[in-house]
């Protein structure tokens, strides 16, 4: 796990609870420290302060995001600013949750935890099929979505969202229930997150592939 907070006691803080529940953690105190550490080292998880010196958190994340190498990583982002519009920036930029200063430590690794769950592949979880629907297929096995054969980097949530919508193409899923597969009961999170999601979704992918649903939520578009 990487940490990059510039204040050393929070960073203590977040270090100290994570070390007790197995991890190991690095930490830095600004952005250009932590893409230096993420590109050489790459963690299971970043947990990255919105407020930091040099480049900011929303930068360090379009970079990651930006590089195939980083655009898989998960990122818990950490952010004093608690406005809707402020947390759906982050989310916008890339970051896959967010948590709000002031914050518990365990409600932090808590969702630390549900991150790395999403994001876990392999012996931990039974494989997931393959998905194809029209031009779009998910390979949850390799974190992999491909659009008309070409490779798109899609964040944990983005993936998330993406693969229970393609796999029930024509069914229409509440936000309550797109909410509850992102990030389970850990915490409150707002509705429009998974607004930004499939928004993100329509330019990586189609804006017809996912279709609204006014008043109810989306549903993945049935090939004609």
């Amino acid at each position: 796990m990487l940490v990059a907070e510039d204040d050393p006691k929070q960073a203590e803080l977040i270090r100290r609870y994570a070390v007790a529940e197995g991890h190991t953690v690095a930490v830095v105190g600004d952005g250009g420290a932590a893409l230096d550490a993420v590109r050489r080292d790459r963690p299971d998880l970043l947990v990255l302060d919105v407020m930091l010196p040099g480049v900011d958190g929303h930068d360090v994340t379009r970079l990651l995001r930006a590089d195939p190498g980083t655009a898989a990583l998960p990122i818990l982002m950490l952010t004093a600013r608690a406005g809707e519009d402020d947390l759906l920036l982050g989310l916008d930029v890339g970051a896959d949750d967010y948590v709000t200063k002031p914050y518990s430590p365990r409600e932090l690794m808590a969702r630390g935890r549900a991150l790395l769950r999403r994001h876990a592949v392999g012996e931990v979880e039974p494989v997931r099929p393959p998905l194809r629907v029209g031009d779009v297929e998910v390979v949850p096995a390799r974190h992999e979505v491909l659009h008309r054969g070409e490779r798109v980097e899609c964040t944990p949530g983005e993936f998330t969202l993406l693969e229970l919508l393609v796999s029930e193409p024509g069914r229409v899923f509440t936000r309550d229930q797109l909410l509850r597969r992102l990030h389970g009961a850990e915490g409150y999170v707002s509705p429009r997150t998974v607004d930004v999601h499939v928004a993100n979704l329509r330019k990586k992918l189609d804006p017809a592939l996912v279709r609204t649903v006014h008043g109810v939520g989306y549903a993945w578009a049935v090939p004609a």
